[in-house]
Order: structure tokens, then sequence, then C-alpha cells
């Protein structure tokens, strides 16, 4: 059984899941791996999903205000072991759910070239490719993707 589980970045099960989630995009990232870790930091993240299968943390993602109204989708992960079950396409339905309640009417989010896979969850969730915004602007290796919430 999944269960989908509000919280923020003080979660001690959230460590865990975030180090595999960096090792694996350092393994995709190389050298550029410094330069987006710096916008993932979670200390000071007030908003994020953890899915849990049978007790066992399986799956992350967060949102954060990126500007008035736009919430950030960020460390969306799910383990290797736990993937194509779904899993990620609920955390971000919640994450989604949550951003509304917090009265934010979009979502953004970034997400590597590389990774088809994500890629094609966000497409498949409703967002569109958009010029790559803040950070990201001329980062050849970045798909930034934008969904109007209501």
């Amino acid at each position: 059984m999944l269960d989908i589980v509000r919280t923020d970045s003080s979660n001690p099960d959230l460590p865990e899941l975030i180090a595999l989630l960096d090792s694996g995009l350092k393994a995709i990232d190389g050298d550029d791996a410094p330069f987006f870790a710096q916008y993932n930091k979670i200390d000071k993240i007030k908003y994020v999903v953890l899915a849990y299968q049978d007790g066992k943390a399986v799956g992350c993602g967060a949102l954060k205000e990126f500007e008035p109204n736009v919430a950030e989708i960020k460390r969306m992960f799910v383990r290797e072991e736990n993937r194509g079950q779904g899993i990620a396409a609920k955390i971000l339905g919640d994450l989604e759910s949550w951003a509304v309640e917090l009265s934010f009417t979009t979502a953004i989010l970034e997400t590597g070239n590389k990774m088809k896979p994500a890629v094609h969850l966000y497409q498949k969730s409703g967002y569109q490719i958009t010029p790559n915004y803040g950070q990201y602007q001329g980062v050849d290796s970045s798909v930034c993707m934008k969904k109007l919430l209501r």
C-alpha cells in the first residue's frame, strides 16, 4: 500500500532519498553537478511530500515559492526498485494539490535533457516546455517546464 505524507525538510526519512537522488544526478550531470547542487539545498524547504510503501520511504518531492503565485517543483525522486508503479505521478499530483491550497496558480520545474522519463512524466501530467527561467537561463542541459494549476 502506498501512503503519501506531507511534511517538511526536517523529516528524518528525507536525507537518504536526497542522497540517492544526488548520487544519480552526479552520474548524469558529471562536471555540471556542483552548479545544479547549489540550487537544490533542502534545509529550508517547508513543503515536502514523501511516499511510503509498506512503511518504507520510496519517493519524495518538494515545492517552494519561486515568485508570488508561482511554485517551483523540486527534488522529485523515486527509488530505482520502485519505479514504474506510478509513484512519481502521485507525488507530483499531491505537490500540485498542495500548491493550489497554498494559493499558487502556476508550477514550474527544471529537469535535465538526459532525463527522458522525467520529461515524459511531466508532459503526461500537463507540463509544457518553456524557456529556461532564473538560474537555468543559458544552461543547454536544462529543460524547464510550466503548468497552470487553476
